[in-house]
């Protein structure tokens, strides 16, 4: 392989590992897995999430706190711009953040991560974050489907768990069958 190509097929992967890191953290915080978020960290990073500032573990259960005040969450990655510097990177991630609760109004947050990754004995984690928040938007109750037939309208069973009994860490996942509770 000529060096050109050796260097855009290293770089390809490590823009994919900073990807994946970066789901791990998105996916470990809505299902209250604190060691998969942990693992998105080196111990010596500083977390500058809004009203909070400080280690991964002390932001983790800051997190979890918040998460909890919700009957569910989601956070959904979007845009990702990924700046590679030999062994640093710089990221923006824009996210948007849903969080059910038990009465409406719901709630959302936009906004973005600015991350500082670093490649440690081969490995890409968060060095540094700054969480920018854009928006924050209470949300309503959904009309939409209001003037469909009721076989339509029926409340939908929650299958989420926040733990690692949800359906996601099954392999393989197992559907329900129709008619078995």
């Amino acid at each position: 392989m000529d060096a050109l190509l050796e260097r855009r097929v290293r770089e390809q992967l490590d823009r994919d590992e900073i990807w994946r890191v970066m789901q791990r953290y998105g996916r470990g915080l809505d299902r209250l897995d604190t060691q998969l978020v942990r693992s998105c960290y080196w111990d010596d990073a500083i977390e500058d999430h809004g009203y909070f500032v400080g280690t991964p573990d002390d932001f983790i259960a800051y997190a979890d706190m918040n998460t909890l005040a919700f009957l569910s969450s989601q956070h959904g990655l979007l845009n990702h711009f990924c700046e590679l510097d030999g062994d640093d990177a710089y990221c923006e991630t824009y996210y948007l953040f849903t969080g059910v609760s038990a009465q409406p109004p719901h709630f959302m947050s936009t906004g973005r991560y600015i991350d500082h990754f670093q490649k440690r004995d081969g490995e890409w984690r968060i060095a540094n974050r700054v969480c920018i928040v854009e928006g924050k938007f209470d949300l309503p109750e959904a009309v939409t489907g209001a003037g469909l037939p009721s076989a339509y309208t029926v409340e939908e069973p929650c299958q989420a768990a926040r733990d690692r009994s949800d359906v996601s860490y099954h392999r393989p996942p197992v559907p329900r069958r129709k008619g078995v509770t």
